[in-house]
Order: structure tokens, then sequence, then C-alpha cells
């Protein structure tokens, strides 16, 4: 039966078999994943009625992939016109694909800052794009200290895994961290079983017979946009939850269902 949950082994391995069976770079899965967190964004944190006005956006990212996602997420929301987006980037990748993607949000006049900002509390969200899957241990500073900055009242969007939770477990350090939204990257983790809030799950690039074997079932019959919001504790509690059908984006598609 497929659980949908990957633990921290697996979703390594997927990831490694993604980048050698199927082909993909590691570029094409970034750029996927960003997009994905974009789109989560822009459903969980609607645009404002008054057009002349914009959603203001915190985006904090770590110095691996998770981060290299949340660079392209704030890329993807600037082009949706809807968001004035900030990127605290304490710790940069020396790679030349994050090089890259750090220089196109200069492009575009996205604001990167080496540390927290002040005024954390007039951010519309902060999106938690520091420790992906891989995390292991605690937190160390800078991150420590962010991560008890945003344990605050602004809406957090943690990307795929919640920053400082063992991928497994959960959060075994006690940091009392919880995110109001969750955006799971192709299937949800393992700890996402803890997790009750708004979660999203992105990603319709999966071939059958990889889903078959890490036992992920992913409906991918209908050929537009939709963004299904579930629980990831009980799926069957949450049955009388509408689909939202709002997003027309051809190019990517969030559609999950667990069994």
């Amino acid at each position: 039966m497929a659980t949908g949950y990957l633990n921290a082994v697996d979703a390594a391995a997927l990831d490694v078999e993604l980048m050698s069976t199927p082909g993909f770079s590691l570029e094409q899965l970034m750029e996927l994943a960003g997009l994905a967190v974009a789109e989560a964004v822009y459903q969980g944190i609607p645009s404002l009625s008054d057009s002349t006005k914009k959603r203001k956006i915190l985006i904090v990212c770590g110095p691996g992939n998770n981060g290299g996602d949340g660079l392209v997420a704030a890329r993807h929301l600037y082009f949706f016109s809807h968001y004035d987006c900030v990127i605290v980037y304490p710790k940069r990748s020396k790679k030349d694909h994050f090089f890259n993607l750090v220089k196109q949000c200069e492009d575009v006049d996205i604001p990167i800052l080496d540390e927290m900002p002040t005024d954390i509390d007039s951010y519309d969200a902060i999106v938690d794009a520091i420790f992906g899957f891989s995390f292991q241990g605690e937190p160390r500073e800078p991150f420590a200290s962010i991560l008890h900055q945003l344990i605050d009242d602004v809406q957090i969007i943690s990307v795929d895994v919640p920053s400082g939770w063992n991928v497994d477990e959960g959060d075994m350090a006690g940091l009392g961290f919880v995110p109001d939204i969750l955006i799971s990257l192709t299937a949800p983790k393992l700890c996402s079983k803890q997790f009750t809030g708004r979660h999203y799950i992105g990603g319709r690039f999966l071939p059958p017979k990889m889903a078959k074997k890490y036992n992920i079932q992913v409906r991918n019959k209908q050929m537009r946009s939709i963004l299904y919001i579930i629980t990831s504790y009980i799926y069957d509690r949450y049955a009388d939850l509408q689909e939202i059908n709002s997003l027309t984006r051809s190019h990517i598609r969030f559609l999950f269902i667990q069994q």
C-alpha cells in the first residue's frame, strides 16, 4: 500500500535516482521546487484586493539546496507581481549555480540581506527555506537564533521539512518551531505525520515506475494546474476539504493523494 511518506534514507535515494535514471539535473529540480514554493505562497498568502499594494514576504535561505529553492521562489514571486520579497542569506553557497540564482534575484532588485531584519513583524509571511531533508543534529548559528526569531505571530511557510526537525522523528531538539504552512516537495517526509497545519504537496514530474518503487501515489489525470490542500496527519479526517482549482498556470501542477 502506498504510504506517501519518505524517510530520510529514501528521500536521499530518490533524489540521487532522479538525477541519474530520468536524468534530471539539480538545476531542473531546484527550479521545479522553487516554483512549487512560489505557487504555495500565492495560494496560502493571497494577494491584496488593492492592486496598488503588495504582500511583504521574507524568505530565509540556508546554505544548501533548500536555500536554493528559496532563491528560485523569490524570483518567481517577483514575476507574480503581487509580492515584495526580501531574502535573508547569511551563509552563501560558493557553487556556480547558487551564484547565478543570487544574480538573477539581484537583477530584479530583490534585496538580499546577510542577517535578519529588525522589522520581521511587518511581513505578511516568512518562508523557511533553511534546512531540508538532509539536515541532522541541532541547528548552529546563525540559524539557531533565526529559528527562535521565527517563533512569532508572523505566518511561517516551511519548505519540505520544518527547519530543525529530524526528518523521521520531528522536533527532536525541542525547538518548538512549528510552521503554519508546509510545502512538501515530491512527497511528504515522515516527520510531516506530526504536522497538522495547512499542507501543500508540490511536484508532478515523478515517473510512475519510480513512484511505485518508493510507495508514492501521484494522481496525474488532469492536465491543468491544481493545488491540493491536505493535512499529513490522517488524510481521511479531512476528506471534506475542498480542492482548490484557482491556479491555472499550465507549467506546473500540485496534485498528491495519500492512501
